[in-house]
């Protein structure tokens, strides 16, 4: 079994052939992943940064990798979506589209880390808003 020592997800559910991921990714959210240069334009000027475990390019990096644990990290459903990183980038390429389609592999398969009963209150007041638009947004469609 692939978990994280913190409750993570079952990766072993999630079955890909060598660059099937890139090619699944690049599916679902149209965008051409092999074109991202690792400029860091993206984390730069992301507001959640600081709260994410793998950097906005290090996502692209993992995919591109073809790493599927980047599926068990917490960035991808961080993202709310403000597309800052898609208005910066230098080549154009949209992430905010790349963390949805990674958060769709996962919704697909009925996995979901996400439980708004298991949110403590001291969390719901200190996550932003915003935080929970997206969160209903991703989870309802």
């Amino acid at each position: 079994m692939n978990k994280s020592s913190e409750g993570g997800l079952n990766l072993d559910a999630l079955k890909f052939k060598k660059g099937e991921l890139v090619r699944e990714v690049e599916d679902l959210c149209g965008e051409n992943l092999f074109s991202c240069y690792q400029c860091g334009t993206c984390s730069a000027g992301c507001p959640f940064i600081d709260d994410m475990d793998i950097a906005p390019d290090e996502v692209i990096r993992h995919v591109v990798l073809d790493k599927k644990e980047v599926l068990n990290s917490k960035t991808i459903w961080l993202c709310a979506s403000c597309y800052t990183c898609a208005e910066r980038c230098p080549r154009d390429l949209n992430l905010t589209k790349v963390m949805e389609a990674l958060r769709q592999i996962i919704l697909r398969k009925n996995i979901d880390k996400t439980n708004m009963i298991n949110i403590s209150k001291e969390e719901k007041r200190m996550i932003p808003q915003l935080a929970f638009v997206s969160l209903f947004r991703k989870n309802v469609g």
